[in-house]
């Protein structure tokens, strides 16, 4: 969590089962987002009911019983959540994983490994929508 609750950054919550890439993606993030991280559809909406989130960056693989495309579905049926862009990050980089990812309702399809600043131009873009 960011160490100063008050201030303005908008709110992502990243999505990723992989501690190395959560890692990397809190540093990356921090400066200009207050973070919030899971690792499965367990604790997802846990932590989606905790703040209100601005953005969500998705993994499609992560722990458990549902991916990433199960939680989106779910997101997008949800009243209070289904308006919250969705940033598919995946390395499933076949046509078909984009296409089940945006058929699931992501915003923005991107495949890893990306480029640092590709991704950051891509959700400051999505959150001054």
């Amino acid at each position: 969590m960011s160490d100063n609750t008050s201030n303005n950054k908008p709110r992502i919550l990243i999505t990723e089962d992989d501690f190395e890439n959560q890692k990397f993606l809190k540093l990356l993030l921090k400066k200009d987002f207050e973070v919030s991280v899971c690792d499965s559809a367990d604790s997802f909406f846990s932590i989606l009911e905790s703040k209100k989130f601005d953005l969500i960056l998705m993994d499609i693989s992560l722990k458990g019983s549902k991916n990433g495309l199960d939680l989106t579905k779910e997101v997008r049926q949800h009243p209070d959540y289904k308006d919250i862009p969705i940033v598919c990050l995946s390395a499933h980089a076949f046509k078909i994983d984009r296409d089940n990812a945006l058929e699931a309702g992501v915003n923005v399809f991107l495949t890893k490994p990306i480029e640092n600043n590709l991704l950051l131009t891509t959700l400051q873009g999505i959150i001054k929508k």
